[in-house]
């Protein structure tokens, strides 16, 4: 489907984006109060209000820069390659809230933050490429998720949550994970 209007193509692009950011929350909410109130936490680290309006921040600048590239397409070839990047980031941003809050595994989301920021670094190399505005609109968002790197790794190591003791079985998903398969080797 080509959109051809940009009007469309920019509240399309917002909400994407910040639709990433309700999905990733999904998992975020439920931990906020139980799991992570648990958890030590470094000297540095936020108060947890201030994460909701500095992620909508983000994610409204992240779907101004994705818009500014997707009114290049198709005349500039490297667009579509320049947000299927971007959209793999998305992807991978959701997938930190996954691995930290659901699973509750610092030590997995740490790994994934270090790959999450690789593909927020290649998407604005890609994206200044086609609009230097585009490619600058997510330097924040690059900032924040190195200060969220050094965050997630202060926890990780504060709490002695090594691999092995935030295995997937010791989750709530993971627990369910455990029966469902139990129950498949059972119809056996």
């Amino acid at each position: 489907m080509h959109i051809k209007s940009k009007p469309l193509k920019f509240i399309i692009s917002i909400v994407v984006c910040q639709m990433a950011g309700v999905i990733g929350s999904l998992f975020t909410a439920p931990a906020i109060n139980t799991w992570y109130a648990t958890l030590q936490r470094p000297f540095f680290a936020p108060p947890n209000w201030i994460f909701g309006p500095v992620w909508i921040t983000l994610f409204f600048l992240m779907g101004i820069a994705a818009y500014l590239v997707w009114i290049k397409w198709p005349e500039n070839k490297n667009s579509k390659t320049a947000l299927i990047i971007f959209d793999i980031h998305l992807v991978l941003n959701i997938l930190w809230s996954f691995l930290f809050f659901k699973l509750q595994n610092p030590f997995y989301a740490f790994i994934e933050i270090i790959v999450l920021w690789v593909f927020i670094l290649i998407t604005i190399i890609l994206f200044c490429k086609i609009s230097k505005p585009a490619g600058l609109l997510l330097i924040p968002y690059i900032l924040w998720v190195s200060f969220a790197g050094v965050l997630n790794y202060s926890f990780w190591q504060l709490n002695n949550l090594s691999k092995t003791e935030t295995s997937i079985t010791q989750t709530p998903a993971g627990n369910d994970l455990i029966i469902l398969l139990n129950t498949m080797t059972l119809w056996k």
